[in-house]
């Protein structure tokens, strides 16, 4: 195993030689952290007293069978914007996959409580609008923190109301409905993140805002991600 030490002693070196440029990165990405800090402070709160405890709740009360189900139903309904970006984005053979995915799981898989479109080697996509503008040149502009909804950007930000009206909730005229099933939605959400929070370590809202802006990143990038060091 002697690879193994070697390798660590070279992550160890890197991450020492990287530190003042991931300092200097943070300080650009997140110039409002004074801002940023104690709103994530209040969802922080708000996640701990109400939500988690709410999705543990649905957890344990939910099979797992119907769980599954539930969140496949509200990820067919998220493949309508995949497929809308993916057409923004000039991706036909993207669009191509989404609009099989979305046809397959509406009729076979029953509104999509069942994915047979990965069954069949159909993919999903992961596209939003704030990569959209991403992909077309325009920066993410600087961290933000936002009440509820959590980390975000300048440019991401405004784009969640873009893909609000490829969702269903302007749609839906019952009011009681609407609020049951984006109810509903995030609680699922919520409930599908429980098993990745012992993934965090060090300061949470540093580990957090680094996640996000990383994973923005590779998404826009379409994985491209090239070495800035």
């Amino acid at each position: 195993m002697r690879w193994s030490n070697h390798l660590a002693q070279l992550c160890v070196c890197a991450s020492v030689l990287l530190v003042p440029f991931v300092a200097q990165a943070a300080s650009e990405d997140d110039p409002w952290e004074s801002i940023n800090r104690p709103i994530y402070k209040f969802n922080d709160v708000l996640d701990t007293y109400a939500l988690k405890p709410l999705a543990q709740g649905y957890q344990f009360v939910t099979p797992q069978f119907l769980e599954d189900g539930i969140h496949n139903m509200f990820r067919n309904v998220g493949d309508v914007t995949n497929l809308a970006n993916d057409i923004l984005q000039a991706k036909p053979a993207a669009a191509g996959v989404d609009t099989a995915r979305i046809i397959f799981n509406t009729t076979f898989g029953l509104l999509g409580f069942f994915d047979v479109g990965t069954k069949m080697g159909l993919q999903r996509n992961d596209e939003d609008f704030g990569q959209t503008l991403g992909y077309w040149g325009v920066g993410s502009g600087p961290y933000v923190m936002l009440p509820l909804l959590g980390p975000s950007t300048l440019r991401d930000a405004p784009s969640k109301v873009v893909d609000g009206y490829t969702g269903p909730y302007p749609y839906i005229n019952d009011v009681p409905v609407r609020n049951s099933i984006f109810g509903l939605n995030i609680v699922d959400t919520r409930a599908n993140l429980l098993s990745s929070e012992k993934l965090i370590s060090g300061d949470k809202y540093t580990f957090i805002r680094n996640a996000y802006l990383q994973n923005r990143e590779f998404k826009v990038k379409d994985g491209q991600v090239e070495d800035d060091f």
